[in-house]
């Protein structure tokens, strides 16, 4: 976590590992790659740079789609800008009007592009009023980086983030599919928000990120647990994840689907899907004088059939 975040800046209790786990069976899966047929890249497919860079709104400096609004000297913008500006053209200061440029729009219409995230993999080409939509579920989109309460801007593929993630927030990373966590507070009256240092596991042959922190649900403090896919939608509904917390012959299971990292930490924690424990029943189960959180939570991974 960042050191500047006061909101977590207290709670970066690592969880104790009690059992290691086993190493699980890696299993293969196949690459996901585009279907060539229908997105190979063309030959001789050229986009003078003149061309796009007319395209370009010079407000927000991204891609202009119609309507394309146009000054009385030919100068260009977005429809998104428009308001913006108050009606006066952003390079002549003239007014602007209501002049569409149609002629930009049926240039942009013969366009055919790359997809944005070519650098990634996308091998695709792209008509141009087609292409935002494509990148909006392209595959090979970037992910954005998972670790919670830190606020951190760094994206890249799965690989990258499996590396950002052990060398930069030096994240506890585990190979198998069970785990066994107890997680530590001397104080749990004093926490109002807090998250504990997230935990990476690697089994069949994916990655999953195991989050546990506190927060307010009204009045009343919770605590909730729950795990995420380093992955897409589609690919996390392959799996299934329990997680259990008790004692004294009493506890508490919670199964489900794993959520893609696609979902923001702070998304899935607030639509509660997870393993949720009111603090009354967090003290109870870490036993002793209720005046220390010593939660074990224990969990496993499974690949649906």
């Amino acid at each position: 976590m960042a050191s500047g975040n006061t909101y977590f800046e207290d709670m970066r209790t690592k969880p104790e590992v009690i059992d290691p786990p086993q190493n699980e069976d890696m299993l293969e899966i196949s690459e996901h790659v585009n279907d060539p047929s229908q997105n190979a890249i063309k030959p001789n497919v050229t986009v003078a740079s003149s061309v796009r860079e007319l395209l370009e709104c010079p407000v927000c400096l991204n891609a202009m789609y119609p309507p394309i609004y146009q000054c009385s000297n030919g100068h260009t913008l977005c429809s998104g800008c428009k308001p913006r500006v108050h009606n006066r053209c952003p390079t002549c200061r003239h007014e602007l009007g209501n002049i569409r440029c149609l002629a930009l729009e049926k240039v942009a219409a013969s366009l055919e592009l790359p997809c944005r995230y070519q650098s990634f993999g996308c091998v695709g080409i792209y008509p141009y009023y087609n292409k935002l939509k494509h990148e909006s579920q392209c595959v090979f989109r970037p992910y954005n980086c998972p670790y919670a309460g830190s606020e951190c801007t760094v994206i890249g593929d799965i690989p990258y983030l499996v590396a950002h993630l052990k060398d930069d927030h030096k994240v506890d990373m585990h190979n198998g599919s069970t785990f066994n966590h107890r997680y530590v507070k001397s104080n749990p009256h004093e926490v109002e928000n807090a998250t504990w240092m997230l935990t990476v596991f690697s089994c069949f042959g994916q990655y999953f990120c195991l989050h546990f922190e506190a927060f307010q649900l009204g009045m009343a403090p919770v605590y909730i647990a729950f795990l995420r896919f380093m992955g897409d939608d589609n690919e996390a509904k392959n799996y299934n994840y329990s997680l259990e917390v008790g004692t004294n012959g009493r506890k508490m299971v919670w199964q489900g689907v794993p959520r893609s990292i696609r979902d923001s930490h702070r998304k899935v924690r607030d639509s509660f899907d997870g393993l949720v424990i009111q603090r009354n029943m967090a003290l109870f189960f870490s036993g002793g004088d209720r005046k220390e959180l010593k939660l074990r939570v224990t969990g496993r991974i499974w690949k649906e059939q």
